[in-house]
């Protein structure tokens, strides 16, 4: 800037001059004024303060890269190096030789010419952001300058342009974050010592029987030998942990910024189609399927590229409605959300959070709009509650019209005489709200119109959303929401068509529904699927996947698993609901592999991966531990005829290419449309298979009736006929855990996957806290882990893109439920040893106690280390083990005789939905913690239980009353007892239900257990005389010797 200075010293240089001059200085920071002319220095006393004799000009230069001395001659006068940009300097200032005459005078200042490589800092390679507000519309020093327009700014011959600097150095959109060597190696020490450990105690037990109880010594080394192994699965894949990053604004800036390729700005973020499952309205409440259809409408992401699909097998009218309404109350929960910035945005979590809602809130009106949108969601809650009793008044009217109209036309049918009552009899419908029959499952089961056999429904009940955002406008009656988008997603309903003598696969079938017709109405090139409980806690959660999709190398990702959070969870975690150390210990340790596994919720799919295609590339790996790596060779599109005559005998049937999708053309263009959008962008050389920037900024076209018809035809029940669906595209049939097993397909073809743990948590979701439902839920995981071992999808028969790791990792899958089989036997070892007086080592000698110690302090500091680099605390930990002897005695061990069954005599599985509702005291929340049902699952348990207590007073009596007591036996027997009945406690918390009211049936089973097992013993070893001396004198034989 140019400012007035007082009389200035001029030299005899300086005469030539014009009268007028500027001259170039810049001020340090202590405040001194250097002179960057070819003049005489400066002399500017004070803080520039002189007469008025406004004739001389000193521009401060800021401290730019470019502020040094100009080249040469008049810094008035244009520069000698060649064309360059010029910004113009206007000042009206004083004749000196008139009063108060002013004059106006025009200076020119001359800049270097600069590119983009000198806006750039030589030690960062960051863009200089002072040196580009310094050439193009910076304002520095004191004084006024006045500078020419930027259209203007360099002349017709170029320069500097605004597009020069808008060019930034290509950043990566994550992070891979490596657990520090100090805490893995000290991890991985303690694995191979433990290893090691395990392989000493072993071969110590095997070398050192217990003559006199051979029966009781063989059973604890089976179980002790199969423990270490399934130590050993469980411990390999956890080798290599890792942690991963997100750069949500340099996704922003590469995808929603503008560009010479984006002027707009708009949003070239490919599609997501969220899928939401429901089957039955009475376990899983209208009212929680809502929220979460809220929750997925107010995502942060681009409006017109999400698509929410809900899928209602069960076909009922109460969800249908319900979705209805929460459609309308999105209308206004959405441009709310996105006004203030709500989170979480499922409305009953929000205005259920304890902390102070207006924290971080700044606008004035925040306090009125919730207050506004608090009454109309209570509004909203008591439509949907009332919705079945509308529902079954409506059809009551309808029908008794329907039967008036019936009885009329009898009546002139029969020339004019009223049938007798009950001689006129009609089905009883159930209508909709415009007046037509539902198409789904009426209340009263008719053909056509009942579970399992009813008609496809498809409702689109909020039309694809304009391209470009449409603002809303002030309302006195509602809220304000001037400069706010009011847009809502694309939402539809959809209700696959069910008929007799077909098998729908449950789950799975719905699920590759779904696929087939949000291919026809959206097509997104990725897909979002949750439970109806799990909804959106943090509205990022979708860009913080697309952060990984959308990265180098984001084309070989099958799909991102989020890990599963979990709400109304009792404090205590009795049951260990939370499964932090699964989710935030196995899971993270898989990443450093090939991937996490696929656990049936909160996971974002590349659509593409999910059709049974290969990725762009993939590695083999050979040798015994899969060793050597090297690059697959890409598989080309067959016939069958080809296919059965060049396919070598050894290839994986996975590694086949999909052909059979059904006869829907649209639905089969729409394929590679899917893939190209899937596609990272081309904006590095290192990114392979991209595709050109601004490729998705055409807007979506709205849907027609043409349209809707094919998405209903792709959703019959005989689509799938003579397809490959369920086979090899698509979620898989034939297991209960099909989600297991659709991941293990992916990882079998050489994708990967990504596991992605947000700082704030991506989504939360219910859990039975019930111990029956939790073992419910638990046996139905261990069902389908036994489906998996006994099936094709062995890991034993992977192909050769699976790692070992991997491989053993989901080995261990399907053997886990098999070592319940050991842990029931070993549970009861401590009663048989009590009873018998004998121990599973002849005597407690020093060598076994020293196993005992390294294995033990071993397997401790293995688990603080695990509790260090996966942020698990210990009381998890221990809940975790607490709940792993629960399940393995009880829902594991019912699961391996489940699968026999199926495997060997054919019966099919059945299991239960897990419920989501809660019980009927609404004061308190962990009411359902108390409720004590029945079930089949705890009659092991509870023997277990019965039968060491038992056991522990048999044996505490006879070594009280014992000529020659052995205390060392019954200190070890007692104490592994009482190790077992640590585990147990919660299992027994859970029996005694509220205040320790324990049911009848409890005290029941518990003593004819105790009757029995008392009975038992006697029986086989009677307490006679001789005996009671054989036993002492072998005792004392033994002690002696």
């Amino acid at each position: 800037m140019a400012s007035s200075n007082s009389p200035t010293k001029l030299s005899s240089s300086s005469s030539s001059r014009p009268p007028t001059a500027v001259k170039f200085a810049r001020r340090t920071s202590s405040g001194r004024v250097v002179s960057l002319s070819r003049d005489e220095d400066l002399d500017i006393p004070g803080e520039f303060s002189g007469s008025s004799d406004y004739i001389d000009y000193t521009v401060l230069m800021p401290p730019t890269p470019d502020n040094q001395p100009m080249g040469a001659g008049s810094a008035s006068g244009p520069s000698p190096s060649g064309p360059g940009s010029r910004v113009g300097i206007t000042r009206r200032v004083g004749d000196g030789n008139s009063n108060g005459g002013e004059a106006k005078m025009d200076r020119r200042m001359s800049v270097m010419k600069s590119s983009k490589s000198m806006l750039l800092r030589s030690q960062t390679g960051d863009f200089d952001h002072n040196r580009w507000l310094f050439e193009t519309k910076g304002t520095y020093g004191i004084g006024n300058v006045v500078w020419t327009d930027p259209d203007d700014y360099g002349g017709p011959d170029g320069g500097v342009n605004v597009s020069d600097f808008i060019d930034k150095p290509w950043k990566p959109l994550t992070r891979k974050i490596h657990i520090p060597s100090s805490i893995l190696s000290p991890y991985r020490f303690l694995v191979v010592l433990r290893l090691i450990a395990l392989g000493l105690f072993c071969t110590w037990r095997v070398r050192n029987p217990n003559s006199d109880a051979m029966w009781l010594w063989g059973m604890s080394i089976a179980c002790e030998m199969w423990f270490a192994f399934s130590w050993l699965l469980d411990q390999l894949p956890k080798l290599n942990p890792i942690n991963r990053s997100t750069d949500l604004a340099a996704l922003r800036d590469k995808f929603e910024t503008p560009s010479p390729n984006n002027p707009h700005g708009r949003s070239d973020l490919p599609g997501v189609d969220v899928f939401v499952s429901t089957a039955d309205p009475d376990k899983e409440p209208p009212l929680v399927t809502a929220n979460t259809m809220l929750s997925i409408l107010a995502v942060d992401y681009p409006v017109d590229k999400v698509s929410a699909y809900i899928s209602d097998d069960g076909a009922a009218i109460l969800t249908f409605e319900a979705m209805a309404e929460a459609v309308n109350f999105a209308h206004l929960w959405v441009p709310f959300c996105r006004k203030h910035n709500i989170e979480p945005r499922n409305p009953d979590s929000y205005f259920n959070i304890k902390r102070d809602p207006t924290k971080n809130k700044k606008r004035p009106d925040f306090v009125k709009d919730r207050r506004w949108i608090k009454r109309e969601y209570d509004e909203f809650k008591v439509r949907i509650n009332g919705l079945p009793d509308v529902i079954k008044k409506r059809c009551e009217t309808y029908n008794k019209r329907e039967q008036r109209k019936a009885r009329q036309e009898a009546r002139d049918h029969n020339g004019g005489e009223v049938p007798a009552e009950g001689a006129v009899d009609i089905q009883k419908a159930t209508w909709m709200a415009d007046g037509t029959h539902w198409p789904g499952t009426w209340f009263d089961p008719a053909p056509d119109h009942k579970k399992g056999d009813h008609a496809g429904i498809i409702q689109v009940m909020s039309k694809v959303p304009e391209p470009d955002p449409v603002y809303g406008h002030p309302d006195e009656k509602t809220l304000d929401f001037t400069g706010v988008d009011v847009r809502v997603p694309m939402f539809a309903y959809v209700s696959r068509e069910k008929r007799k003598g077909y098998d729908h696969n449950k789950k799975a079938g719905a699920m590759n529904a779904m696929v087939r017709a949000s291919a026809i109405l959206s097509n997104g090139p990725f897909i979002l699927n949750l439970d109806c409980d799990h909804y959106f806690y943090n509205s990022l959660a979708l860009r913080e996947g697309m952060c990984f999709m959308m990265d180098r190398g984001g084309d070989r990702i099958c799909y991102i698993q989020f890990p599963q959070r979990f709400e109304g969870i009792d404090p205590s975690d009795r049951y260990a609901n939370h499964n932090t150390v699964f989710f935030d210990g196995n899971m993270r340790a898989l990443d450093g592999l090939q991937g996490p596994v696929y656990v049936g919720t909160g996971c974002l799919f590349r659509r593409f991966a999910l059709y049974g295609f290969h990725p762009p590339r993939a590695n083999e790996y050979s040798g015994m531990f899969g060793q050597h790596k090297s690059p697959a060779a890409q598989i080309q599109l067959q016939s069958e005829e080809e296919e059965s005559d060049s396919q070598p005998l050894t290839a994986h049937p996975d590694l086949n290419l999909p052909k059979k999708f059904g006869n829907s053309t649209i639905f089969t263009d729409s394929i590679a449309v899917a893939e190209f959008q899937g596609r990272p962008l081309a904006d590095h050389f290192s990114v392979k298979n991209g595709r050109p920037p601004g490729a998705l900024l055409v807007p979506r076209p709205p849907l027609d009736a043409q349209t809707v018809a094919e998405a209903v035809a792709v959703i019959s029940c005989w689509y799938e006929d003579n397809t490959e669906w369920g086979d090899r595209i698509g979620w898989i049939y034939g297991s209960v855990t099909e989600d297991v097993v659709t991941g293990y397909r992916m990882h079998n073809r050489g994708w990967r996957s990504v596991y992605c743990v947000t700082k704030r948590d991506a989504f939360r979701g219910t859990a039975p806290i019930n111990l029956t439902d939790r073992l419910h839920q638990v046996l139905r995981w261990a069902t389908g882990s036994v489906e998996i071992f006994f099936s094709r999808n062995n890991p034993i028969l992977a192909s050769p893109r699976l790692k070992f790791l991997q491989r053993v990792a989901y080995f261990n899958v399907g053997v886990y439920p098999f070592t319940s089989i050991f842990l029931v036997v070993y549970c009861f070892i401590p009663a048989l040893s009590l009873f018998s007086g004998h121990f599973i080592v002849e005597t407690l000698n020093v060598a076994f106690l020293l196993y005992l110690l390294a294995i033990t302090i071993t397997l401790c500091c293995l688990a603080l280390l695990e509790v260090k680099w996966s942020g698990v605390s210990l009381e998890d930990w221990w809940r975790n083990e607490q709940f792993w002897v629960i399940g393995g005695s009880s829902a594991h061990l019912a699961a391996v005789l489940q699968g026999l069954l199926k495997v060997l005599a054919g019966i099919e599985i059945s299991f239960t939905l897990t419920s989501k509702s809660t019980a009927e005291d609404e004061e308190d929340i962990y009411a359902d913690l108390y409720v004590v049902k029945w079930t089949s699952l705890f009659i092991m348990p509870l023997t277990i239980i019965v039968v060491n207590l038992v056991a522990i007073f048999i044996a505490s009596t006879r070594t009280l009353y014992s000529v020659l007591p052995q205390w060392n036996k019954l200190i070890g027997g007692v104490f592994f007892s009482a190790w077992v009945l640590c585990h147990m406690w919660p299992f027994c918390k859970g029996l005694m239900g509220r205040k320790g009211r324990m049911p009848t049936i409890i005290y029941v089973w518990s003593g004819l257990v105790a009757i029995t097992v008392s009975l038992l013993w006697i029986t086989i070893s009677p307490p006679d005389d001789n005996s009671t001396n054989a036993s002492t004198g072998g005792s004392a034989t033994t002690t002696s010797s």
